[in-house]
């Protein structure tokens, strides 16, 4: 199901998204009607409504479709809340600040007591177009994520031109290293909501560049993302880290202790 707006979406709204595909979006996870971070997310469509539209988001407003849509439902399931101008002209986007509040859901991945299995990725060059917006556009990731599998990997994490590491392709990455501290890359990401939650809510996180020298160093690694929670990785490229390291248990256990938010 999609709802625009609060009420159910037309085929040529969601025709005008598909063909243009400019817009934005956050990602959320409920569970029994709460949302874990849901202020971050709701300050996330807020900012960058204001980036891709000029416009201003009304944070209520869009609780209020996410409710119409979601709200009643029990167990956990993702939530997407798109904002888009579902009357953008392509010859002229300078146009658009109408934007809509799109709402869909889709099933939710694994569960608190049963994590996903441990991730094996590739390392690829990439980087994100104006990577502090959650944008729509995502050719560029999808296609590389594409590549990673057809190499035999899971999934792609991504490297600046400097080879530094920086991102996966839907989710942020960070290291356990020798002494027990977690490391995020320091680089341009789109700061997932997941990772501030973690970093807010733990002590001994710290942020450095992560090298090829840096990362065969590190003993364990893992992504984080509202759909993932916390994930090891397995293995980057040829470099493979424990997936049971005690410091990822730790940061499930945070990320878990995390307070629901009630829609």
């Amino acid at each position: 199901m999609a709802s625009l707006n609060g009420s159910p979406a037309s085929p040529a709204a969601l025709q005008a998204l598909a063909l243009t595909n400019y817009g934005h979006f956050t990602t959320m996870k409920v569970e029994d009607g709460g949302v874990r971070g849901l202020a971050l997310h709701l300050a996330r469509l807020v900012a960058d409504c204001r980036a891709v539209f000029g416009a201003e988001l009304d944070p209520e407003w869009v609780r209020e479709c996410v409710r119409g849509e979601a709200g009643g439902r029990a167990g956990a399931f993702m939530v997407r809340v798109t904002v888009f101008d579902p009357e953008l002209d392509l010859t002229a986007p300078d146009r658009a600040g109408r934007p809509g509040v799109l709402v869909t859901t889709r099933p939710a991945a694994g569960t608190a007591d049963r994590p996903l299995p441990a991730l094996r990725v590739q390392r690829l060059p990439f980087h994100r177009d104006t990577p502090s917006v959650k944008h729509v556009a995502l050719f560029g990731q999808l296609r590389l994520r594409r590549a990673a599998r057809l190499a035999g990997f899971d999934d792609v994490l991504f490297a600046g031109a400097d080879g530094r590491v920086s991102e996966g392709c839907t989710w942020n990455v960070g290291f356990v290293d020798e002494a027990g501290a977690v490391v995020w890359p320091e680089a341009e990401v789109l700061a997932g909501t997941t990772m501030r939650l973690l970093r807010a809510a733990g002590a001994g996180h710290v942020t450095a560049p992560v090298t090829d020298a840096r990362l065969r160093a590190m003993r364990a690694a893992f992504a984080t993302s509202t759909g993932l929670g916390v994930r090891a990785l397995a293995a980057v490229d040829d470099v493979a880290f424990r997936a049971d390291d005690p410091v990822i248990g730790a940061l499930r256990e945070s990320y878990a202790a995390v307070p629901l938010d009630r829609l």
